[in-house]
């Protein structure tokens, strides 16, 4: 080698470490824990899935996300278990509780971003813009909200082309709890106006203990159920043979329609998808066209 190519080298080199020191370290990427399974569905739908730490129970998709560190149940959330987790960000659901455990997190440092509750196309497109602004990536934002309205304008527009308009009655049982039915402003409800049927039971908001009495009151046309409740009680056959709803329309005609519960009531990316298919269900004889899948809703 030559001493003038040395003299290259030499200089290239240190020109090299001299930028190396000027440039600033590069920062880390976040340390975040979602609280809400719909909210851990805008994470990944948003590309940011990387940057989860932590989750909680109920965040079940994509699939991924339950290989995560899982800090409890959502309405039952604890400082302790959030905080060990170090995180720099916490995206907390609407259900996300109890405030005490947001509150100490708060205090110790940890940035809280909370969603307000919502159940129509608007505050699902609300709550994408919130996470994606708490995760810098609002060109995604753009992009994923484009998308939706496209796939639940779609849904809508088939399900306003449906002449029959079914009663159904929501049934629902958490855990070992008794079985409750939803009445107006809940997830099912909107859900159920959503894909074109009419809930059976208006006469008061939330979800009160079901009464068989009230239930043939309501004379359903459609049974509509969490797969994890008609798991839990043992099937569809013996549901619809029960004496409490057998003198329903709905138990006569054999239509108990079921859904898995985040996909039905989540309120997420895959709400477009989640009103076609229980409109299909709610009416099978009208034929729909599908939407087309996306990367947040094929099977992870």
């Amino acid at each position: 080698m030559s001493l003038r190519n040395s003299r290259h080298q030499f200089f290239a080199s240190a020109l090299l470490a001299t930028v190396a020191l000027t440039l600033p370290a590069h920062a880390e990427e976040p340390r975040i824990v979602s609280v809400g399974g719909s909210t851990t569905e805008i994470v990944y739908a948003l590309g940011a899935g990387d940057t989860l730490v932590g989750v909680d129970s109920t965040s079940l998709y994509p699939a991924v996300a339950t290989d995560l560190p899982d800090i409890g149940y959502v309405r039952q959330l604890s400082a302790e278990g959030l905080l060990s987790l170090n995180p720099d960000l916490i995206l907390a659901g609407a259900e996300a509780g109890p405030p005490a455990a947001l509150q100490q997190s708060a205090s110790a440092g940890v940035e809280i971003v909370k969603l307000e509750e919502g159940f129509t196309p608007e505050d699902v497109y609300a709550h994408v813009a919130t996470v994606g602004a708490a995760l810098g990536r609002e060109d995604e934002v753009a992009e994923l909200v484009e998308t939706l309205k496209a796939d639940i304008g779609h849904a809508l527009g088939e399900v306003a082309a449906v002449s029959s308009k079914p009663r159904v009655l929501f049934m629902l049982q958490a855990g070992r709890g008794p079985m409750l039915v939803s009445g107006r402003h809940t997830a099912a409800d909107a859900m159920i106006e959503l894909a074109g049927g009419v809930n059976a039971v208006t006469e008061f908001d939330g979800y009160k203990p079901f009464s068989p009495e009230a239930a043939t009151v309501a004379a359903p046309d459609i049974i509509l159920m969490t797969d994890q409740t008609v798991e839990a009680l043992g099937g569809a056959e013996k549901i619809l043979a029960d004496a409490s709803l057998a003198p329903t329309p709905a138990a006569r005609n054999g239509r108990l329609v079921t859904m898995d519960a985040l996909y039905l009531a989540g309120f997420g990316p895959r709400l477009g998808h989640a009103i076609l298919d229980l409109a299909s269900k709610l009416h099978p004889e009208h034929d729909f066209t599908p939407l087309p899948e996306r990367p947040w809703t094929k099977a992870q």
